[in-house]
């Protein structure tokens, strides 16, 4: 069914037609005038984290919000715009916490393989796509998982190999902590049986000792260095993709996590060119990263707050899936590895000790039991000498000592996790643990009765960017399909409540700016979705079905959905 909004005053200047699915034209959008949005079924989370309803919103000509309006409070007599929200939801601007943006992009302009759910399938459409671009050189693609395929192993090039012929081809992991190469691609590369794996990396080899394909964490960049950067052109693209597919799924805030000095200029040229929409904080890939784009201190918000870098990125080891996460036993279903430490204790704390000082944030990826302590150590130790406010931030968080979950509150440290990966991790994590080792394991309850900070997102490409998903999954545990039954650890469900501070205001803090965005009390900006469902009066399966409508960034609308 077509869904027509109704202006009862057309707003001056700013009402341009808008496509379905598209992005407004950026030049178009002027200075915010004073509006209204009324007749609304409001929701926001309010300073002391608990719902507040309203059912009005008005503007201020600075892209803020003005006042919230409840029932029988006056409404301004001419407003210079008013849109009649016919008591559909409003929701404040999602923010997800954790993200790749150009990952995502680059990912839908090539061989994505999230869904196929076969080796075979995913054989098709690599022999497919081979045929339909013969350019550029290098096939590039990913999303593969081969949990989902049910291969019982990883894939090798022998797989590839028939369907690229002498095209290099690399295809990343679903995690982005492995990636499969063919014959091709590793002869272009120089890899051989004596490439020796690099420090906290792994490539995997047959019986006789000879690459198979795959390469694990830091072996990546064994055979990606062979492969030719994308073009500037490239990127641009794939990042303006990236925002067209957060805005139409109601994010309109992210934090980047792992942006490099390639990523930053894609950034700028867009900002410069009045194309950057969402609003980025980015976590430069690297203390060097960081020291080059910033400089001596986090930037100032750009581009009207669209852009800032306010921290860096580390890791302290890689993912369950590829067993590169950090444990403190053995896998269950490997017993002769317990993942990859990326750096030692004392590298680690150098690391973080040298961002902290130029006043940067410290976000580190850690996903296993030990990767988690060995974090938690250097920031007990760190803690002593950088005093205030750092929001020490841990990516993940996924497997965790119950002895070292305390340290969490004690030292507030951010647990910056996504709750999509619970319910399509919950076979493999049971298979890489066993069941003795789950106990704080994707503990958002725990977390929370602990009074620790939860900040959502996805890890896009990883997992769909699309939040409503990610909340059912909070809410319930349990994945599409209704599996496990009653939810995997269900007593780590929380709230949608919860949930949505998570995704709101949760991963405003955690990205230091709670001053502006993440709810919609005065004074933040009017960054808003309006739905064609009320999520708190709907079962999970509805929640996840949620469709957003409108986006509205700066109190100016981005995006509307056309069509049913």
């Amino acid at each position: 069914m077509r869904r027509v909004i109704t202006l009862t005053l057309i707003m001056l200047l700013a009402a341009a037609p808008v496509a379905a699915r598209k992005q407004l034209p950026a030049l178009e959008i002027p200075v915010t005038p004073q509006g209204l949005v009324d007749n609304v079924n409001g929701y926001t989370i309010d300073a002391q984290g608990n719902l507040e309803r309203f059912n009005g919103l008005l503007i201020g000509r600075d892209g803020r919000v003005a006042k919230l309006l409840h029932d029988g409070e006056a409404r301004p007599e001419r407003p210079d715009f008013r849109l009649d929200g016919q008591r559909r939801t409003l929701l404040p601007g999602l923010n997800d916490a954790h993200g790749h943006i150009s990952g995502l992009g680059f990912q839908a302009l090539s061989l994505d393989l999230t869904e196929t759910t076969t080796l075979e399938d995913a054989q098709r459409k690599l022999q497919r796509y081979a045929a339909e671009h013969e350019t550029p050189a290098w096939i590039r693609g990913g999303g593969w998982n081969q949990e989902k395929w049910k291969l019982g192993r990883f894939p090798t090039a022998a797989d590839l190999d028939p369907f690229t012929k002498d095209r290099p081809a690399l295809l990343e992991r679903v995690d982005g902590h492995a990636i499969l190469a063919n014959s091709a691609a590793m002869a272009a590369a120089g890899i051989t049986a004596r490439t020796q794996d690099p420090p906290g990396g792994r490539i995997e080899r047959d019986a006789k000792g000879s690459p198979t394909g795959l390469f694990v964490d830091a072996a990546r960049a064994l055979v990606e260095k062979a492969a030719p950067l994308p073009l500037p052109r490239e990127r641009d693209a794939a990042i303006a993709k990236a925002q067209d597919i957060l805005i139409a799924d109601g994010v309109t805030a992210t934090s980047d996590m792992g942006t490099d000095v390639n990523d930053w200029e894609s950034m700028r040229r867009l900002g410069d060119a009045g194309r950057l929409r969402v609003r980025i904080t980015s976590y430069g890939m690297g203390v060097d990263a960081v020291l080059t784009i910033a400089g001596s201190q986090p930037t100032p918000w750009l581009y009207d707050g669209r852009l800032r870098m306010i921290g860096v990125k580390l890791y302290a080891d890689g993912a369950l899936g590829s067993r590169g996460a950090w444990l403190k036993q053995p896998y269950s279903d490997m017993s002769n590895t317990r993942g990859l430490q990326f750096l030692d204790d004392a590298k680690i704390k150098n690391l973080m000790s040298r961002a902290a000082m130029d006043g940067f944030q410290v976000a580190v990826h850690a996903i296993g039991d030990a990767a988690n302590a060995q974090v938690l150590d250097a920031i007990e130790e760190l803690s002593a000498t950088y005093e205030g406010d750092r929001r020490w931030r841990i990516e993940h968080a996924q497997i965790i000592d119950p002895a070292d979950l305390p340290r969490f509150a004690k030292y507030k440290v951010v647990a910056s996790m996504q709750p999509t990966h619970a319910t399509s991790d919950h076979i493999m994590a049971v298979k890489r643990l066993g069941p003795g080792r789950l106990k704080g394991a994707y503990a958002w309850k725990t977390m929370l009765d602990n009074h620790v900070t939860l900040a959502f997102g996805s890890d896009y490409p990883v997992e769909n960017p699309n939040p409503f998903p990610g909340m059912a999954d909070a809410v319930t545990r349990e994945d599409a399909a209704g599996d496990p039954p009653g939810g995997f650890l269900p007593e780590e469900k929380i709230s949608l409540t919860q949930a949505l501070a998570a995704f709101t205001t949760g991963a405003a803090y955690a990205a230091k700016a709670e001053d502006r965005i993440g709810s919609l009390t005065p004074g933040h900006f009017a960054d808003f979705i309006l739905l064609d469902r009320d999520p708190f009066q709907i079962d999970s399966r509805a929640l996840r079905e949620t469709k957003v409508l409108e986006t509205w960034i700066g109190g100016v609308r981005a995006w509307v959905r056309t069509g049913s």
